[in-house]
This record gives structure tokens, sequence and C-alpha cells, in this order.
């Protein structure tokens, strides 16, 4: 209830009224049972743009440190990401790894939409970077299609290190669901998830006709000195 009325009475209306978001390929979205949204990360607001602009509600799974902010701003970004359907999630290796993943199967499990960023960080340069392997698996371990997603200029109106969006239009497409039940049971293989994962990029390139890098976005974070 709490996430129906901030989608379409509160947050909703102004975000749309503001940046006249465009979506192109929201039928591709099933109408029910679970599927994984996988999609290009440009800027903090893709987490925004995407649920308010299908019709289903859908989660996603949000490094903790969102939720976990002090006095006023610490609030505010809180309730703002609950509305959003985001999840709080370690994003450190080993064991928070794995419980990220159950989360995610857990969504998934209930019928519903969960959407994953699959370079893992945003892209700190507008270029599509080397997927991780962890979508492939929950996609494999849930048997649900994956639904490749580009953000279009979402990093115009709000790069990585501002806190206030610039006004401007911003847009959505949606590709055709990818099938990957012939890897039923081979969820354990990492040359399976590897191949997987490559395949979802190369359509998530195509899609959005970014250019294309393979190597981690992480990684080419680590090379930048500090701002």
């Amino acid at each position: 209830m709490f996430y129906w009325f901030m989608k379409y009475v509160v947050i909703g209306p102004i975000v749309k009224a503001i940046f006249r978001p465009w979506i192109v390929g929201r039928n591709n979205i099933p109408s029910s049972g679970a599927a994984i949204l996988a999609s290009n990360h440009l800027s903090v607001s893709d987490s925004i743009f995407l649920p308010l602009m299908i019709d289903r509600p859908m989660s996603f799974l949000a490094k903790s440190d969102y939720f976990t902010g002090k006095g006023i701003k610490g609030w505010s970004t809180r309730m703002f990401m609950k509305a959003t359907g985001q999840i709080p999630i370690d994003r450190g290796g080993g064991k928070a790894s794995e419980a990220s993943l159950n989360t995610g199967l857990q969504v998934l499990g209930r019928g519903d939409l969960l959407g994953i960023y699959p370079e893992g960080t945003r892209s700190p340069d507008g270029k599509l970077y080397r997927g991780r392997t962890g979508l492939a698996r929950m996609a494999l371990e849930a048997h649900v299609p994956v639904v490749p997603v580009v953000m279009v200029d979402t990093g115009a109106i709000m790069p990585i290190g501002r806190t206030i969006p610039r006004i401007g239009r911003v847009g959505i497409v949606i590709g055709e669901p990818l099938d990957f039940s012939r890897f039923r049971g081979m969820e354990g293989d990492r040359y399976v998830l590897r191949s997987v994962t490559d395949e979802i990029m190369v359509a998530l390139q195509r899609l959005g006709e970014q250019e294309y890098e393979d190597v981690y976005a992480s990684t080419v974070k680590g090379r930048r000195p500090p701002a």
C-alpha cells in the first residue's frame, strides 16, 4: 500500500511532470510471473525512473548505505528508497554476496520483478562494462527470463557526484525477454554463467548502442584518482 501510494500519488506525478520520461517496449515486461530486469547503470536515478514507468511493482537490490544515514537527510533517503521498492543489501564479497543472491531469489520466488545492474556499479563514463555473473546464477536458479533494459540520459541529469538532478528528459528502452531455460541445472558451471552474462551484455549493448569495454566498471573506477 505504501509503495502504491508513493508511486501513484506522491513521487510519480511530480517526477513525471518535471522530467517527462519516455519509454519504449513496455509490453516486453511479462504481465505476470517473476522476471529479472537487467539494466545498464548510468545514475542513481535509474532506480527511480524505471519503477515509476512500468505497470508492475518491482524491487531493486540497493547498497545498504542508502538505508543507514543519520539525521533528516538519512531519514528522507531511507523513506525514498523504501517507497521506490528498493531492498538493502551488503555489497561486500563472500557471505554478503551469497546473502544478496538469496534476497533476490526470495523476490523472484514470490513471482515478482527484480531489478539488477549486471555491471555491479554505475558506469564512470557512460560506457557499458563487463557484467557480473551473479545475475546469471540468479536467473538460472529461479528459472526466470531476463529482460534487458537501457536507461537513456539519466547520467546527464544526475551524474556521479551530483546530489541534485539537472532538469532534462530521460528515457527507457526495454528489449524482448531472454530465455535461458536451455541451461537449466547448470547454474554451478562458471563457464555457463559467464556465457549467459555475456549474452545479456550483448543484448544491452545492441539495444542502447553504448560503447562496450570488456573490463569491470569497478576496475576502471579504481584506476582513477580520488576527486
